[in-house]
């Protein structure tokens, strides 16, 4: 019953989003986003929708999982299949003003290289021939994991990009597309964005690669704790190592304002700013209005070595050209801001956004 209610739920968006494409009511730009359902492109449509921006062809993977419940109350014109997409395009290239580009396995655990390479790498590199082909507006997501084990300097510089060394296929697959575009002499026609760590509403068909602040959030209503690794390194006490949290509806303001601009080349997403796991667990107790309570526990044996204990984005690039061309920044969160939007809004009656 389960599986035949999805059917007709995903039959009754199918035909709904082709009488939109048909009759044609809305004349503004057509924007192309992939990875639609996900957890960051499904807030970039609600982000879009919220501008007044319908004339939306979304582009995903439906075949397994429940995301696409992530756009229940979404306007769009159509939703296709990712392996329609190109067939799809033929013979439409005066329609499309942009595309955003952000479908890709996220696993960073998939040890599969052929099909990361076909479907993070291949695929990547065709729609942005596509798209610099025909002049369109290109923005797609690279990767934080493109950084490895640094723990110092996240530069987005483009004269460093063959410093860098990923740890995982996800990461080289992501760090592969900013290279060619660089050997294509193409990034000053495209916008590619390496987000660190986001969390926020629509994660959770992720299950355990949902953000932490996700997992935190249950702990605490299930057993009244947070659990955290002990430290592995003598530079940080416990719960002291540091990543850059970035709420996702900050995330999709920065993404989606690259729709208004010219500005161009690869830049991190991220807050700038390293908050302690001790701090992020804090501020989700005090998002719930519980006592503190965090435990801490040994690091398993195969993370040590390869566990990243700083990261923090350099966003001096992307306000330096944003303030070059006088164009305003959009308006982001703090941790705690977004921790307590997240918790209260979203995680507690499991709503999306």
């Amino acid at each position: 019953m389960k599986k035949f209610n999805k059917v007709c739920y995903l039959l009754s968006l199918w035909t709904t989003s082709r009488w939109l494409l048909r009759t044609k009511i809305y004349d503004d730009r057509l924007i192309v986003i992939t990875g639609a359902c996900g957890f960051i492109g499904s807030c970039v449509v609600k982000h879009l929708n919220e501008q007044g921006e319908y004339n939306l062809l979304l582009v995903d993977d439906l075949r397994s999982g429940d995301k696409w419940k992530n756009l229940v109350g979404k306007k769009y014109a159509d939703l296709i299949s990712k392996q329609e997409l190109f067939t799809w395009l033929e013979g439409r290239e005066s329609e499309i003003e942009a595309f955003i580009h952000l479908g890709a396995c996220p696993s960073t655990v998939v040890t599969d290289g052929d099909y990361i390479q076909k479907n993070n790498y291949s695929y990547s590199v065709r729609l942005a021939e596509y798209a610099l082909q025909n002049n369109h507006r290109f923005i797609y997501a690279s990767s934080a994991a493109t950084y490895g084990m640094r723990d110092v300097d996240f530069s987005d510089d483009h004269n460093r990009l063959e410093e860098l060394r990923p740890l995982n296929l996800y990461g080289y697959a992501k760090h592969m597309v900013d290279l060619w575009l660089k050997d294509q002499g193409a990034l000053d026609q495209v916008v590619g964005l390496k987000y660190f760590n986001v969390f926020g509403p629509n994660e959770y068909h992720k299950k355990r690669m949902a953000s932490m602040v996700m997992h935190m959030t249950r702990s605490i209503l299930e057993e009244g704790f947070v659990r955290l690794f002990k430290s592995s390194s003598d530079k940080y006490p416990d719960g002291e190592q540091k990543r850059d949290f970035i709420y996702v509806k900050d995330a999709v303001a920065i993404t989606c304002s690259f729709l208004d601009n010219d500005v161009a080349g690869i830049f991190n997403v991220g807050s700038g700013v390293a908050t302690t796991w001790n701090d992020l667990a804090r501020a989700v107790f005090k998002a719930l209005g519980k006592k503190e309570h965090i435990e801490y526990f040994e690091m398993p044996e195969d993370l040590k070595g390869h566990y990243l204990n700083y990261t923090c984005a350099d966003m001096s690039k992307y306000h330096h050209s944003l303030e070059k061309k006088n164009i305003e920044k959009p308006q982001t969160h703090t941790v705690e801001q977004g921790v307590f939007d997240y918790v209260n809004h979203y995680l507690i009656g499991n709503h999306r956004w």
